[in-house]
């Protein structure tokens, strides 16, 4: 359980967790309920198991109550209900699909940014709520890999927005970043909820549901496929545990003088430190790679991985690294190591039959 100080959101007031059915916002809606909290969650519908099984689990064994809500992104009034009597709320459900996108406006831009203005325009009519809890992404920090040269000391930090993502060149880094600078523009335009903001990297570790359909999963299954049975590209994540960033979302909601964003990465790894993560874990009974492929050979395979070589040729070979300080001082977040998240990660999708 986590412990609080400061704390701007106390036992049990409630709280809303929107697309509580989420792979992050499941462990959200956990880590409140273990904490006593009324947890107010929407799902897209109430009566389908497979969105609704694990959090009413869950809720069982916890002493925090779980109330179901049906939601939508694009309706405007879809969120009024679930969130009367709420002190904070949790926007959490966005599109998080990275790869083989045909219409990014429709699927990514449309809904991360209208479902942004239709929960917070909500929040702007519920008079019991005093903060926002934003999940965005270090999508929004920046582009591309190569950016990092312009940074002042080798780093990303929260003073970087991304600046290069467009509709057609990482389009779902494009949908965060308008997401985030809407919510701050709207946040700025009243006096009477705060705004606070999380950016996580690549998220990994265990779902609470099987029917998770987080891009995480899609990127550690294709190491044990032979999906990259010619080799990994010189690619870099920051990594951070999804049961960190959901302890997170929670520390900056009750920390009083968290304000701002706040990176969530725990290390940066590459993908072959991913593959030989699993290989020493789970031996030779799986293709993990073991070579790294030529920048050029990866820039010509990229649209079989359904990537643009643009996005290859600014990413591959090129450093990483964020500096994760906000977080560690302001929120007192102590991240777990990346190669737990990865180990726990691939076993459930090998309980999964997922691999």
């Amino acid at each position: 359980m986590l412990e609080m100080t400061d704390q701007a959101l106390g036992p049990p007031g409630p709280v809303l967790v929107t697309g509580g059915n989420g792979y992050v916002a499941s462990w959200l809606v956990k880590r409140l309920l273990e904490l006593g909290h009324d947890v107010h969650a929407t799902v897209r519908d109430p009566a389908d198991p497979r969105e609704t099984l694990h959090l009413e689990a869950i809720a069982a064994d916890s002493p925090g109550a779980l109330s179901l809500y049906g939601a939508e992104l694009l309706d405007p009034l879809g969120f009024d209900r679930a969130m009367t009597g709420c002190e904070v709320v949790f926007h959490t459900a966005s599109p998080v699909i990275g790869r083989g996108v045909r219409d990014p406006m429709r699927v990514l831009i449309t809904p991360a940014t209208s479902g942004t203005r239709n929960v917070l325009e909500a929040v702007n009519r519920c008079p019991s709520v005093r903060r926002v809890v934003l999940t965005s992404s270090v999508g929004a920090i920046y582009g591309d890999a190569v950016e990092i040269a312009g940074t002042e000391d080798g780093f990303f930090n929260e003073s970087h927005w991304n600046e290069t993502s467009s509709e057609n060149h990482h389009p779902y880094a494009y949908s965060k970043v308008l997401a985030e600078r809407l919510a701050w523009e709207i946040a700025g335009s009243q006096d009477h909820w705060d705004l606070v903001v999380v950016n996580p990297g690549l998220v990994l570790g265990p779902a609470l549901s099987t029917y998770t359909t987080s891009e995480s999963v899609r990127i550690i299954r294709d190491f044990g496929t032979g999906y990259y049975r010619l080799g990994v590209p010189k690619g870099r994540f920051g990594i951070v545990d999804v049961r960190d960033v959901a302890d997170a979302h929670i520390r900056a909601a009750m920390t009083a003088e968290a304000t701002g964003r706040y990176i969530l990465v725990a290390e940066t790894l590459s993908m072959q430190q991913i593959a030989a993560i699993l290989r020493d874990r789970f031996g030779g009974a799986y293709p993990f790679p073991r070579r790294t492929l030529p920048k050029f050979v990866a820039v010509l395979l990229a649209p079989l991985a359904g990537l643009k070589r643009s996005e290859v040729r600014r990413n591959v070979g090129y450093p990483l690294r964020f500096d994760n300080r906000r977080a560690a001082t302001h929120l007192g977040m102590r991240f777990r190591s990346p190669s737990g998240a990865i180990v726990d990660h691939f076993q459930q999708l090998i309980d999964d039959g997922l691999v």
